[in-house]
């Protein structure tokens, strides 16, 4: 059986995660919102707990997560294909 090609990066469908935005309401305090962030998508670029990360705003129905600094790569070698 011959392995199926891949299709070029440009064609690709992007892996979506949806979540949910949930909502902290301390007594006598303004809600909180939060966002979790899914622990495949963190080990997929190497997000570590702490790290500090900033949004970046494109317009109203899109949101950009920027890593000021990223660290180095832990993996000393590529993964096979």
């Amino acid at each position: 059986m011959k392995p199926e090609k891949s299709a070029p990066e440009s064609e690709k469908t992007p892996v979506s995660y949806p979540l949910r935005v949930q909502a902290i309401r301390s007594k006598g305090q303004q809600p909180r919102l939060y966002v979790s962030f899914p622990l495949a998508l963190a080990a997929a670029i190497g997000l570590e707990a702490g790290e500090e990360v900033q949004w970046e705003l494109l317009d109203r129905s899109e949101l950009h997560l920027v890593r000021p600094t990223v660290p180095a790569p832990a993996a000393k070698t590529k993964a096979g294909k």
